[in-house]
């Protein structure tokens, strides 16, 4: 089964008739009591009973919100139009949220698809879009997108690394957040089906390597970097020496020898890619040997 209309009438006329039926069986019940007519009194206290009984039938409907009407465990519709309904007052009208809601899920810890235990958590925004399999489908929705999210999150870690490990193609959990929302909003969504959710979004709002692993792993990333900005420098040293070696031929500044352009190369890397300023050395004799 699924979600349908409920068959109600507009409150506010209800309510003056039912109004109108009370004033009325009082206003008759009064004479009848005065005229000491026995059975007229007692037919109008049956109608005032009636009318009263009747209007425990008004309910209210909030903008996205839905009723869900039952009558003795017979599901009879759901009511999705806002303000005063009416219905029979033996149906129970059991209110269900409608609006965009959204929860964080506690810091899991987890193992990635390396091993490495890790803490992760995510934010998931979700709405009751069928309210027939959110009310009878599952024991307690919201309990139940609490635990299938968790679970869901759980599985999504075990099948990523936190990190790439400089393979910037590699999907981790740390350089792939687009990627990985979008996958962890597509199993949350297909896990809460049955219960008439609909996961509008999901993305992790906490990552982090667990803290017994914490330090060993920030020394591992600050040496990857080191070793990537070293690359660098070295690559740009390089070219730095390769351009001043072909201006000073081109330029016929000076003529080395093979011996003289190595030793010249050598000064220049050791100045170029040093980590800490180099101190000049000032030759006051001659370049060449007696």
């Amino acid at each position: 089964m699924k979600e349908r209309p409920a068959s109600t009438s507009p409150g506010i006329p209800m309510l003056l008739l039912w109004l109108a039926l009370v004033g009325l069986s009082i206003w008759r019940l009064i004479a009848a009591a005065r005229a000491q007519e026995a059975l007229f009194a007692v037919l109008w206290v049956v109608v005032l009973v009636l009318a009263v009984f009747l209007m425990a039938g008004l309910f209210m409907v909030e903008p996205n919100q839905g009723r869900v009407l039952t009558l003795f465990g017979d599901y009879r519709g759901t009511e999705r139009r806002a303000g005063l309904r009416w219905a029979n007052p033996f149906l129970a009208k059991r209110a269900v949220s409608l609006r965009v809601r959204n929860f964080e899920t506690g810091h899991l810890k987890v193992n990635d698809s390396d091993g490495n235990p890790v803490e992760i958590g995510s934010v998931v925004v979700w709405r009751v879009l069928d309210t027939f399999e959110a009310v009878f489908q599952v024991d307690d929705y919201e309990n139940f997108v609490h635990v299938q999210s968790e679970a869901a999150l759980r599985g999504l870690a075990t099948r990523y690394p936190y990190d790439a490990h400089g393979d910037e193609h590699d999907t981790s959990l740390r350089g792939s957040t687009a990627v990985v929302a979008e996958q962890l909003q597509r199993e949350i969504h297909d896990r809460l089906i049955p219960a008439g959710v609909d996961v509008l979004e999901a993305r992790i709002s906490h990552l982090a390597y667990a803290p017994e692993i914490a330090q060993a792993m920030l020394q591992r990333q600050q040496a990857s970097a080191i070793i990537a900005a070293r690359q660098k420098i070295v690559d740009g040293a390089v070219g730095m020496v390769e351009m001043a070696l072909d201006k000073l031929s081109s330029q016929k500044i000076v003529t080395l020898d093979e011996e003289r352009k190595a030793a010249m190369v050598s000064n220049l890397l050791v100045v170029l890619c040093s980590d800490r300023a180099t101190t000049p050395v000032i030759n006051t004799g001659t370049l060449y040997a007696g």
